[in-house]
């Protein structure tokens, strides 16, 4: 039976949540982000989106919402959400877009400039945390591996079965 075969009978009986990469991703994912939201909210206000949000207009600024959306993947509702909590906070500022006056720039302030700094640190000690176990030619090939899977995202997410 070729490795296909198997793949395929294994996943009709029943799915292995334990060799299912899918699911060890998203588990691992929705644990540390819940982790990460509940530290963020308790010691500096904010949660994991906020931090999420903060991270990018960090390196990048002033970005569209419509940006930031694509760039971390989530849902615009929730990046809005986001988004007011942290001009209410004083940590960003939307402008008109001066070349489009139906969108808004998102300007980072130094007030979010600062929890930035403050939250990154502990952010960094979570990922040391994380990746203790692990040599550096064992991280070098994770990242590697995450890598690849990133950049078949968009064809994984293309499929649909067809039609019977």
């Amino acid at each position: 039976m070729s490795a296909e075969d198997e793949n395929r009978q294994r996943l009709t009986q029943a799915l292995d949540l334990n060799r299912y990469v899918p699911a060890q991703i998203t588990l691992l994912s929705n644990k540390l982000s819940a982790g990460a939201s509940a530290c963020y909210r308790k010691h500096f206000g904010v949660g994991i989106v906020e931090w999420r949000l903060l991270s990018l207009l960090a390196i990048e600024t002033p970005l569209s919402a419509h940006r930031m959306c694509q760039s971390i993947g989530l849902d615009k509702s929730a990046v809005s959400r986001a988004l007011r909590s942290m001009e209410n906070q004083g940590y960003i500022q939307s402008n008109p877009d001066p070349d489009d006056a139906r969108r808004v720039t998102i300007h980072m302030m130094p007030t979010g400039q600062a929890i930035h700094d403050r939250i990154l640190q502990v952010a960094i000690k979570r990922e040391e945390l994380l990746l203790a176990d692990f040599s550096d030619s064992e991280l070098e090939t994770l990242l590697q591996l995450l890598q690849k899977m990133n950049n078949r995202v968009e064809t994984v997410n293309s499929y649909y079965p067809k039609q019977t």
